[in-house]
């Protein structure tokens, strides 16, 4: 299991280092950061550190110039994750590219 978690988010020290520059956003970006979070937790799967790590440079230099977040996101944030998720795998598309695998092996495709 910790494997999986490592290669899901990476060294425990660096998940741990960006949640706390996180922890350092003004409040509306805290906000929005953990929500996009969960978000992003469940409609993605891999390489999430990265995803993680850009938005985290977004939300600080945005904020040091003293944007609001939603500036930034727009009103439709669910749509703002979806932009930054294009291009990454996903677990359903994993699934699917497994459920297909599966079948196509045993029915000798």
């Amino acid at each position: 299991m910790n494997n999986f978690l490592s290669k899901i988010t990476g060294d425990k020290k660096e998940w741990k280092a960006m949640e706390a520059r996180a922890k350092a956003l003004p409040k509306d970006y805290q906000v929005v950061y953990g929500e996009m979070k969960k978000y992003i937790w469940t409609s993605s799967g891999l390489a999430l550190i990265d995803v993680f790590k850009g938005l985290l440079d977004l939300f600080e230099e945005s904020s040091a110039s003293g944007k609001k977040v939603l500036e930034v996101t727009g009103d439709d944030v669910a749509a703002f994750c979806d932009e930054l998720l294009k291009g990454e795998k996903t677990y359903t598309e994993k699934w699917r590219e497994t459920l297909n695998s599966d079948i196509a092996k045993k029915l000798g495709k």
